[in-house]
């Protein structure tokens, strides 16, 4: 089978604070709208395949909408945030976050969602950012998200919950990190927040989908080539709590990201990934110290030390035909065997997986129209392993892609900006082989491969072959560009079918919203 290969380590223990600047032309981390990307690469240092989550995401109001001559109760509302402080060598800022959601859902009846939140950040000195934001949530959630939170005892992307007069949940989410640019090549993060790597709407590396982790991250820059590494804890919460003092089971993670601009056009990333148990059979193993080298090559680590971890490979590649149109995609690898591959016979081992797609941004030269289509596949078994403890999972949700293995998805998705007023538009089509009978047929990535019941004859699809329709309508009105508060309607039609049921639910929804996080409903 296919073991590790490269990578590196340094210990976390984190509890961040997140950040901020102003919005260049970067990929942001917490990207609400396409528009917040750049196609093409260039001699400056930009990657658009990592996502910096250390700008301030912000709307860029056209010229004309101006500040001049405005009360302060008018620039407070819709032009900055709540409390702004300059000094020579520093700025501040914090803003209150609320989430308030009514609608009607066809199977659940009236469901809304109460988020109370808020985001304090700035920077000190020149090299020095910080950004923290917590919410406190009460939801009645539609029919399948409350289906999937009972299901996986998590609200998808945000954590645990706990009950909440009867049938409605009760949750909290919090994010921090913390920003240091040493000189020209480096960059320090310490976090409790997500990360991204592609670039798409999808990763099949590493996605924002599942809960916020501590993580300690180093960015460096030198030329056209940038290197990241990255060591994180994650929770699994499969097994009973080790005890009330321990709480879930840890388990870590070690990741390197290796992004080339190859050209103007054409740029290569080569992904690593490792993931180990935090204790096993021999007692307590923690960190292990053998992966705290940032550029060793992992696979003869693992090898001189006898490890069972899971490891990882992947590829992201990009080209940009355009300023503003890009092809991209991944492959990813989890396991393999050459002549098993090549003998054609659907061995359970070969798990791997990959991503096609194309975006644009001001497509047809209309500023601010954006588009984006892409492919998804994952073969059966692809990020499990034999145990929760050493799998490619976080809080009972995959790391990579959400729907995590055993399924193929088509994902796309139109939006514009005109002024103040936002649209956009989602159609997602997938397939997939639900378990049945209680056999597991390698969609599930928390189920140990070992329950598997064939070696051979495996393939995408397999089992209750299940289809998959999710389209949603967005209209929203902006507020305050500074932290995203805005008016908001949406419709949403989700359709999941296969011989044994046929689900079907109507949510038209509408609110007051703040904050660009990104929270992935559409599972």
């Amino acid at each position: 089978m296919f073991k590790k290969c490269i990578t590196p380590v340094f210990v976390l223990v984190c509890l961040g604070i997140s950040l901020s600047s102003t919005v260049r032309a970067q990929s942001i981390g917490r990207q609400y709208s396409l528009g917040f990307y750049k196609s093409t690469s260039d001699s400056n240092g930009y990657h658009s395949s990592q996502r910096d989550y250390s700008i301030e995401p912000t709307f860029d109001l056209p010229k004309g909408d101006t500040t001049r001559k405005q009360s302060w109760l008018y620039r407070k509302l819709f032009r900055e945030h709540l409390l702004e402080v300059k000094g020579d060598d520093f700025n501040f800022y914090g803003s209150i976050l609320p989430d308030l959601i009514v609608g009607h859902s066809g199977d659940n009846g009236t469901v809304w969602v109460n988020t109370r939140g808020f985001v304090i950040g700035g920077t000190i000195g020149k090299n020095l950012t910080f950004r923290s934001e917590f919410y406190e949530n009460q939801a009645k959630m539609p029919a399948y998200l409350d289906a999937y939170g009972r299901e996986n005892r998590i609200v998808p992307g945000q954590g645990e919950w706990k009950a909440f007069k009867g049938d409605k949940f009760d949750y909290a989410y919090a994010s921090a990190l913390i920003n240091y640019k040493a000189g020209k090549h480096f960059d320090f993060q310490l976090g409790y927040d997500k990360n991204f790597i592609g670039d798409g709407y999808r990763s099949m590396l590493l996605s924002d989908a599942a809960f916020n982790y501590p993580f300690l991250k180093i960015i460096a820059n030198v030329g056209k080539v940038q290197y990241t590494t990255m060591w994180a804890q994650f929770i699994d919460m499969q097994y009973p709590k080790a005890s009330y003092d321990n709480g879930y089971r840890k388990k870590w993670g070690v990741f390197n990201y290796l992004d080339w601009n190859i050209s103007k056009k054409i740029s290569v990333g080569l992904f690593e990934a490792v993931i180990w148990q935090d204790s096993d059979s021999t007692g307590k193993r923690g960190f292990d110290a053998s992966y705290l080298n940032p550029i060793v090559f992992l696979r003869p680590v693992e090898f001189s030390v006898g490890s069972p971890d899971n490891a990882i490979l992947g590829l992201n590649a990009k080209y940009a035909i355009s300023n503003n149109s890009t092809f991209y995609g991944q492959f990813i690898l989890d396991e393999f065997k050459l002549d098993q591959i090549t003998g054609g016979k659907g061995w359970w081992g070969n798990k791997y997986g990959g991503q096609f797609g194309f975006r644009s941004n001001d497509l047809f030269k209309v500023k601010n129209l954006n588009f984006l289509t892409e492919v998804n596949a994952a073969r059966p078994y692809t990020y499990s392993q034999r145990s929760t403890l050493n799998n490619y999972g976080h809080y009972n949700q995959p790391l990579a892609h959400p729907m995590g293995a055993n399924f193929v998805e088509w994902v796309n998705i139109a939006d514009f900006r005109y002024k103040r007023i936002f649209l956009r538009g989602q159609v997602t089509i997938a397939k997939y082989g639900l378990d049945t009978a209680g056999v597991n047929y390698g969609k599930d990535i928390n189920k140990s491969y070992f329950t598997r019941t064939v070696d051979y004859g495996n393939h995408i699809g397999q089992g209750l072959k299940t289809n998959f329709l999710y389209v949603q309508g967005t209209a929203a009105y902006l507020l305050n560009p500074k932290y995203n508060l805005r008016l908001e309607a949406s419709v949403t039609a989700r359709k999941e079918s296969n011989n044994s049921w046929d689900k079907k639910e109507l949510i038209f929804q509408f609110g007051l919203r703040s904050a660009f996080r990104q929270l992935y409903y559409d599972l």
